[in-house]
């Protein structure tokens, strides 16, 4: 760490403790924008064995108790490296050089599970109903599903999942070690919009070298540093996932795709089913190389809105139209003889085989074709019959022969008189 960096953090620390309570909201504005102090502070934490540690924790701590909101975000942003210097300082068996780490990180917990009056949380997360629509979803695509779910939704049936209350604790052991930080990890996903692009950089690089270390890939990644395994609970993995996937939409492509590769190849090796079930929907979901390298800072997922108007099409088929919709019927006479009376010309459906055509009078013009059969007989205005071939009919038809070939054929057979 260079003398200039260490001057910042200096600086800061004696700033903050000198500051007016009536000023604290505009310093908290101008924080954000202090990038030199940001990566100064980076520095801090990453070296476990500095002397600025201890009270960079604990301005952080004071930070976040003040109820002043940009300075609890200003402590979140460095939550993932926290996470990684302790769990990197843990499996090293070096748990003295950790302690302040500790304590700040216990500190958050322990006023995130309780609210203003000192009364335990209880989160509670109703899960979506698929019949209504959503910015992953619209329900006409789903089909008969959205039907039973909508059913099923108006009966009140929809799941709500609960989280806490969750124990006080006063240290961080084996046993509760990931249940504390799982938590502390789902405090940092509920304010990832307000998070700086540094940030999400160091939740990605985090979440590979916790996935990968001890591991034949940890040679792949070239990370050097620890080689000890760092033992993941389920729970964790899935929280660590929610981070990356905001992270491949805000500018950090690359980062995220690494992260995610990672944490599929530990999920494999643990055998997680919960950690793999979300990384490989994330990873099915992503465009394929349509935003790879982007560091233009936000992205938008491209979702259909639902309209205000009404989707059904005026020509869709419904059981009124059905029922109010009139089939024409081609009917045949029965008696021969009365057609040859009233000198009609029948035409032949295509749909019915061994038809015969029915007979016109001698010299009497035929009557007028519908405009579908005009269409197939071109030409052909007046048809007239032999009296010797009266009783021979025509021949029989296939089904596939066109009326036009059947009218054809019929004028051209033997005993025709053709004009």
């Amino acid at each position: 760490m260079f003398t200039s960096e260490k001057g910042v953090v200096e600086e800061w620390l004696s700033e903050f403790k000198t500051l007016p309570e009536t000023s604290l909201s505009n310093y908290a504005t101008n924080l954000k924008d202090k990038s030199s102090l940001v990566s100064s502070l980076y520095k801090v934490i990453q070296e476990p064995q500095s002397e600025l540690l201890e009270p960079v924790c604990h301005q952080l701590f004071e930070f976040y108790r003040s109820g002043e909101e940009q300075l609890l975000r200003f402590t979140l942003q460095f939550l993932p490296e926290l996470i990684w210097c302790y769990l990197a300082v843990s499996a090293s068996r070096n748990v003295h050089s950790s302690g302040c780490i500790e304590a700040l990180l216990l500190g958050v917990y322990n006023l995130e599970i309780v609210d203003k009056q000192g009364h335990s949380k209880v989160l509670s997360f109703t899960i979506p109903s698929l019949s209504k629509p959503s910015v992953y979803h619209e329900p006409s695509s789903i089909g008969s599903m959205a039907l039973t779910e909508s059913a099923l939704s108006q009966h009140g049936l929809s799941k709500v999942v609960y989280s806490g209350p969750h124990p006080q604790r006063e240290m961080l052991t084996a046993q509760n070690r990931f249940e504390v930080l799982t938590f502390l990890l789902l405090c940092y996903n509920a304010a990832l919009t307000y998070m700086p692009s540094v940030s999400l950089q160091s939740l990605c690089q985090i979440c590979s070298r916790i996935c990968v270390c001890g591991y034949p890939r940890q040679h792949v990644r070239k990370y050097k540093g620890i080689s000890s395994r760092i033992p993941v609970s389920s729970g964790f993995m899935v929280q660590m996932l929610t981070g990356i996937y905001f992270a491949f939409y805000n500018g950090e492509w690359d980062l995220a795709q690494k992260a995610l590769d990672d944490i599929i190849y530990r999920a494999q090796l643990e055998l997680y089913p919960e950690p793999l079930l979300v990384a490989n929907a994330i990873k099915a979901s992503l465009p394929h190389g349509a935003m790879k390298s982007s560091k233009e800072g936000t992205r938008c997922i491209q979702v259909e809105i639902t309209p205000t108007s009404s989707r059904i099409s005026r020509n869709a088929v419904t059981s009124m139209s059905i029922r109010g919709h009139r089939w024409k019927r081609h009917e045949q006479p029965d008696n021969s003889n009365d057609t040859s009376e009233l000198g009609i010309l029948v035409i032949p459906e295509i749909s019915v085989t061994n038809v015969a055509g029915e007979r016109t009078g001698n010299g009497e013009k035929g009557r007028t074709l519908g405009e579908i059969d005009a269409q197939h007989i071109q030409g052909v205005q007046e048809t007239a019959t032999d009296p010797r071939t009266e009783s021979k009919g025509l021949p029989e038809i296939r089904r596939q022969k066109s009326v036009r070939k059947m009218m054809e054929d019929g004028i051209n057979s033997p005993g025709r008189v053709q004009f």
